[in-house]
């Protein structure tokens, strides 16, 4: 049995054994007060309450001082934000709802969602009309009121779950809808247009030859190494969506991109590094794909995601069932991908009715 690899401990955290042997653990942060944090470290317990300090929202309880108010946003936001559903999540998913809830809790924090009433039982004073309103005041932008909503009903259905609220006042909210197709498309010219600007070799290429040849999400695309290529085929674990789906794919590495890969030397794990050499994180790799686009005098819209996009529909044009189009891409819902199917069935619908009436001379 190998030596014990002992976890480091969260920032700002020091820790002791005391002459008991019970261990200590404390909070301090330049300019603040040390704070006494309970619990072992990466516990529930102990995150609930490092999550809450960190907020500068709630300070746990010290020796005669009171906890957070029972039955509040700030106390069960805190819990959340330190429980193993929302820790185990895929991290981009967990970064947007951290910050969702730390501006919930902000607005709203001090506010308490139950009470308890003398016979013991749980009343909801956050009512599913409270929540209505609160999502109606994001209408202007509908994106942000999808995830906020989203992440909302996540914090309530896990705590109705735990048994910690009696209702979820998510249920029933509805939401302004988006009128968008998503993602926008690469079309072959825009596909063309980019290759033109970026020569095999260089980073940009490589990193647009990843994405159109596997069609894979940006999380996945940044952590892609040599390692991952064994006789020509292409594993991937991919990282879970944000409904928890996850697949591992055998993905045969097309000749263009064998090329490309070839001519991109890297001593790094992964294909796709920071000009300093280091891995992208998906929000770094993002930003960094979008200078790329602009740099090739690409019009706005164009994504690493509309990639994928493209490679789905490379696929269904040529004659691909959505079945083979999900064995590349992963996609874990059909229907999905049954869009770019029968787009690509209509399409070569509409040629063949044309060309039976030209040849039929009217």
């Amino acid at each position: 049995m190998g030596p014990r690899v002992m976890r480091r401990l969260p920032k700002f955290v020091h820790g002791y054994i005391d002459r008991h042997g019970k261990p200590r653990h404390y909070l301090r942060r330049p300019g603040f007060k040390t704070v006494p944090l309970r619990g072992l470290p990466w516990s529930p317990e102990f995150m609930a309450a490092y999550e809450a300090v960190m907020s500068g929202d709630i300070t746990p309880r010290q020796i005669g001082a009171s906890r957070v108010v029972v039955g509040s946003v700030h106390e069960l936001v805190a819990s959340y934000l330190g429980c193993s559903l929302f820790n185990g999540g895929a991290p981009e998913t967990r970064r947007t709802r951290r910050n969702i809830l730390e501006r919930f809790r902000e607005a709203h924090g001090h506010k308490r969602i139950y009470f308890t009433d003398a016979s013991g039982k749980k009343v909801m004073l956050l009512t599913r009309e409270h929540m209505q309103q609160i999502v109606n005041e994001k209408a202007e932008t509908p994106f942000a009121q999808r995830n906020f909503l989203n992440t909302m009903r996540a914090l309530f259905r896990w705590a109705r779950s735990e048994g910690k609220i009696p209702d979820d006042p998510t249920l029933g909210v509805t939401r302004k809808m988006a009128k968008t197709t998503g993602y926008k498309t690469w079309s072959e010219g825009n596909i063309e247009t980019f290759e033109a600007a970026h020569p095999i070799g260089s980073r940009a290429r490589l990193a647009f030859a990843l994405a159109l040849y596997t069609g894979q999400r940006r999380g996945d695309l940044v952590k892609m190494g040599r390692q991952h290529i064994h006789n020509g085929i292409l594993t991937i674990d991919q990282s879970k969506t944000e409904g928890g789906e996850e697949a591992h794919l055998e993905i045969p590495v097309h000749p263009k991109l064998g090329e490309i890969i070839e001519a991109s030397p890297s001593n790094h794990l992964t294909f796709l590094t920071t000009a300093q050499g280091s891995p992208f994180s998906p929000a770094g790799f993002t930003n960094w794909f979008r200078d790329m686009c602009n740099a090739a005098g690409l019009p706005k819209g164009l994504s690493a995601h509309g990639l994928r996009k493209a490679a789905a529909r490379r696929l269904a044009e040529l004659g691909c069932s959505a079945h083979e189009i999900a064995s590349i891409t992963g996609h874990a819902s059909i229907s999905e991908v049954q869009r770019y199917t029968t787009a690509a069935d209509r399409k070569r619908l509409a040629q063949s009715a044309m060309r039976k009436l030209i040849e039929g001379g009217s």
